[in-house]
């Protein structure tokens, strides 16, 4: 028997468990979730599935970082719904155009810490391994099941070679 991989025992710690193995399917907890430009299009999907409220708004952090300046009038409108609705939803966590890309604000704020679980509607969400946290992408609709529920389920990883 081996011991526990760096994943392993973080995903086991964000899904409450004693421990998991590679191929589990589990229901994870993530310290902190975050979105950037592409909430305005989560929050339709958020709303279009009869979510109301984000569960845990206090884990969750949006950036305005894509699409900056915004390029477009739809961009700019995209913007400022999301600052209104990142009020209305209580979401301390906002960072506004200017502030830096998503990656390097969140570990600029210490919103994730070595041995935390984050996701993010990034595909470099991954990236917060270097921080010694475990970081994963997810699509629009994972997200937004994320805020409605505050957990998603994952198959454990098999370790890299």
């Amino acid at each position: 028997m081996t011991g526990n991989t760096f994943v392993e025992k973080v995903l086991a710690r964000a899904a409450g468990l004693d421990s998991v193995r590679a191929g589990d399917v589990i229901d994870v907890r993530p310290d902190m979730i975050f979105s950037h430009d592409n909430t305005a299009a989560i929050r339709r999907i958020f709303e279009t599935a009869g979510a109301a409220r984000i569960i845990r708004p206090e884990r969750v952090v949006f950036t305005l970082d894509h699409a900056v300046p915004a390029p477009t009038t739809r961009h700019a409108q995209n913007h400022a719904e999301i600052r209104e609705w990142a009020g209305l939803q209580g979401v301390t966590n906002f960072f506004e155009v200017g502030r830096g890309i998503c990656h390097q604000v969140i570990s600029e704020e210490a919103l994730v810490l070595p041995g935390e679980t984050i996701f993010g509607s990034d595909s470099h969400s991954t990236h917060f391994g270097w921080l010694g946290a475990f970081g994963m992408g997810v699509g629009r609709t994972e997200m937004a099941a994320l805020w409605a529920t505050g957990e998603l389920w994952i198959q454990v990883p098999e370790p890299c070679a």
